[in-house]
């Protein structure tokens, strides 16, 4: 369990009052890709979170290798994986990848972050919501240690939508939940491996990633009323591995608004983790980066707030169309009888099918994306990508 490092007795003084020109709620992928967006502008950008940066790993940290370069956070990869293997009841099938998964130190990789967000300034404190609006229009961010306010305001607080009404809750909202355990291992594999069973998760599938000296090794369930526990435990067993260093979250299914009343909402607080893998670091860092060119803008005049929240909710809504084909999958996969799955996957593993079907699947938040552009671009144009080079 994490012990919180926030700041304790004389260190802990009160923020109430303090003005700054952006607050970004949230100092993990989404939060950290907006502050490294705003650095070398100007401005007074403040992150806050209730962890000390890095402090709460609560994903499986595995991403698009290319992403974790085009962030400059590659030194933070521990283990490069450049295939996949899908087992069903009925068999397994392996694919060589036109570009590969890395998993990656979660610490290391928040610090190689925060490293590129500038003068930014971090404080430890609890988000509970927001205010009445401040002078001028400013919105006011409550915390436990006082109430601050901005023109501009990032929620890249996760799944519960801090500064949104009513904050999501589960069982009852489109939620999955994941948990994995962390056992040692000894440095092989070179394979995200996936199980799609319905002993391991009767809506949803188990994983293994290799980690340098851990091995990742968890499941998801697309019903959150389903814990996971159990599966979890009997999976490391079959793996021969202990059942050791549980950890896990919820995470959203299905899209939200990316704004609301003046709030940008990057990452899980506006379901930017595609439904049916569950990935959620790399659209985080892509939301991220959106927001973060739009406010720039709009800190620069080149552009109003309002414009600025406009161009970055029309920026989501284009890509609303493949996060609902991503959901009907994600439906229709655990109701396929395991025979024809098993078929599908040995269909697709032909390696031109291979190369297009996971291509396709990189370019919804393709990492060039990340590349420096010139401010007065509009982040709102997606980028032609191309496919990623093949892993070496």
């Amino acid at each position: 369990m994490t012990v919180r490092a926030t700041k304790r007795g004389s260190e802990r003084t009160s923020l109430d009052g303090d003005r700054a020109d952006v607050i970004v709620c949230g100092a993990s992928f989404g939060g950290l890709a907006v502050a490294r967006e705003l650095a070398g502008c100007g401005a007074h950008v403040v992150v806050l979170d209730r962890y000390e940066i890095g402090e709460r790993q609560t994903s499986a940290c595995a991403c698009p290798t290319p992403w974790l370069t085009a962030m400059g956070v590659g030194a933070a990869i521990r283990q490069e994986l450049p295939f996949m293997s899908f087992t069903t009841p009925h068999g397994s099938v392996r694919y060589r990848l036109p570009w590969s998964w890395s998993a990656f130190d979660y610490r290391e990789l928040c610090e190689l972050l925060w490293d590129q967000c500038g003068e930014a300034r971090f404080e430890t404190a609890t988000v509970a919501g927001r205010g009445d609006a401040g002078p001028g229009g400013d919105i006011v961010v409550r915390t436990d240690r006082g109430d601050l306010s901005a023109p501009f305001v990032i929620d890249a607080l996760g799944w519960r939508r801090v500064l949104s009404a009513p904050h999501y809750q589960p069982p009852d909202d489109p939620l999955s939940r994941g948990l994995e355990v962390h056992p040692p291992q000894d440095l092989s594999g070179d394979a995200l491996d996936v199980w799609v069973e319905r002993g391991v998760a009767r809506r949803g599938y188990g994983w293994r990633v290799p980690a340098g000296d851990e091995v990742r090794i968890g499941a998801l369930s697309y019903d959150p009323r389903k814990a996971v526990k159990q599966e979890v435990v009997e999976l490391a067993g079959r793996l021969d591995r202990e059942a050791i260093g549980f950890q896990g979250n919820w995470f959203p299914h299905r899209l939200r608004e990316a704004t609301d009343a003046g709030v940008f909402f990057v990452g899980d607080s506006a379901g930017h983790c595609l439904p049916l893998s569950g990935e959620g670091i790399r659209t985080a860092f892509y939301f991220g980066v959106a927001a973060g060119r739009e406010i720039r803008s709009a800190l620069s005049g080149e552009q109003e707030r309002a414009s600025a929240l406009a161009r970055y909710s029309a920026f989501h809504e284009r890509h609303r169309r493949a996060f609902s084909w991503a959901l009907a999958l994600q439906r229709l996969i655990p109701a396929l009888p395991p025979r024809a799955l098993t078929l599908a996957f040995r269909v697709i593993g032909r390696q031109r099918l291979v190369d297009r079907s996971f291509g396709w699947y990189l370019d919804k938040a393709h990492p060039s994306f990340a590349s420096p552009r010139r401010v007065a671009e509009p982040a709102g144009e997606p980028v032609a990508p191309g496919h990623a080079r093949r892993a070496a």
